[in-house]
């Protein structure tokens, strides 16, 4: 199997209100500085796992365009 060579950006979570309450408990009790950890972990865990350096470019780009 290939990895994606282009960022995905279509609709594509197979249960994405699932993934939002799974996300939001992750965050529950945790403190300002740990819940900030644990997106950098969860960040860095992904791109391990999509590993394509084209497409964590064109996630990056993407995602400093949507807070800019």
């Amino acid at each position: 199997m290939n990895a994606p060579t282009s960022l995905i950006t279509d609709p594509h979570l197979s249960a994405p209100d699932d993934f939002y309450e799974l996300l939001i408990e992750a965050h529950r009790d945790l403190s300002l500085a740990q819940s900030h950890e644990l997106n950098a972990a969860l960040v860095l865990l992904l791109a391990n796992h999509i590993g394509e350096l084209g497409v964590l470019r064109e996630a990056l780009q993407c995602a400093r365009e949507a807070v800019a």
